[in-house]
């Protein structure tokens, strides 16, 4: 190698090297507030929709604990409307690492009457708030761990990384506390809990760059596939039993995949053909939108949707 040909690659060799330096300070912040977490609370848990951020968390909370098993359980709020390639993984993943899993139904708070649904073929997504509270309550957990991030949404921009829930699971703004120099106010009063962001600082690339090198598992709709959709409202929906097309609407079979996962019915696809991570982080690179903007349509209701919600309670 020439000293012309030397110079030319270190850049390279110097912007990988910045990249995984970057994602080891990440990590290792995430690590720490996991760590907090498990030494803080007496009944923590981890929301897991097996989501690619939810999944990172679980990484990282398995790494926080190694080389001892992960000592708290998952959870996962089922509304009824999941994809079914994501259920399977579900199965999958606690098969294989051995986890606590614990599932709240949203069906179960309807056959005790504290959903009600005004059409059965409504979005039950804005209702998961009231099974989550009764999971909480069930279970008594005092803190639940979520792979929120800072970039995904304005609401969230603003959320502190452990965010205080009175004992309605309610989200007060001004009853949040300053987090200066990393250090957390954990302290709760009886029927209070936290819910917790470990990768807050994290944005889609960087989790994308993280299970890149993590290998990370992922469920197969994060790949781009080949699925029957419908287009409504500019995005991308597939066309199943939760969301059959209306009239006038056409059945295309695309090549898609998912940015984002939640119900069948609110979730839209991407147009893509990336088909490994790697590809997935170049066309990552290129967007100038978060997953939630471009294709959840439960974000759309409103402009204060997402903050509205978490005021009642949600994650």
């Amino acid at each position: 190698m020439t000293a012309r040909d030397a110079f030319l690659t270190t850049p390279t060799a110097t912007e990988h090297t910045l990249q995984n330096d970057h994602l080891n300070w990440l990590e290792d912040e995430s690590i720490s507030i996991l760590r907090e977490v498990f030494g803080s609370f007496e009944r923590p848990a981890i929301l897991c929709s097996c989501g690619k951020d939810s999944l990172v968390v679980l990484h990282l909370a398995m790494k926080a604990a190694a080389p001892g098993k992960l000592p708290v359980p998952i959870v996962h709020i089922d509304t009824g409307h999941n994809f079914p390639e994501v259920i399977a993984f579900r199965e999958y993943l606690v098969q294989k690492h051995g986890l606590n899993l614990i599932v709240g139904h949203l069906d179960d708070s309807i056959k005790k009457g504290s959903i009600v649904l005004a059409d059965a073929n409504e979005s039950r997504n804005p209702h998961q708030t009231i099974t989550l509270l009764e999971t909480i309550e069930a279970n008594r957990f005092d803190a639940m761990v979520g792979g929120a991030r800072r970039d995904e949404e304005k609401a969230r921009a603003k959320e502190r990384v452990f965010s205080h829930r009175d004992s309605f699971g309610q989200w007060q703004p001004r009853a949040q506390r300053p987090e200066l120099w990393n250090l957390y106010n954990t302290r709760i009063a009886q029927g209070e809990n936290f819910r917790v962001f470990p990768i807050s600082n994290w944005t889609e690339l960087d989790v994308w760059n993280y299970i890149a090198r993590e290998e990370i598992e992922l469920p197969s709709i994060y790949y781009t596939h080949q699925r029957e959709v419908i287009e409504r409202n500019g995005m991308l929906y597939a066309a199943n039993r939760f969301t059959p097309p209306k009239e006038g609407e056409e059945v295309r079979r695309m090549m898609v995949r998912y940015r984002t996962v939640g119900d069948a019915n609110l979730t839209a696809a991407v147009e893509s053909d990336a088909d490994t991570v790697e590809k997935i982080v170049n066309e990552i690179a290129a967007v100038r939108i978060t997953e939630r903007g471009a294709t959840r349509g439960d974000d759309k209701v409103s402009e204060a949707a997402m903050e509205d919600r978490k005021k009642e309670g949600y994650f």
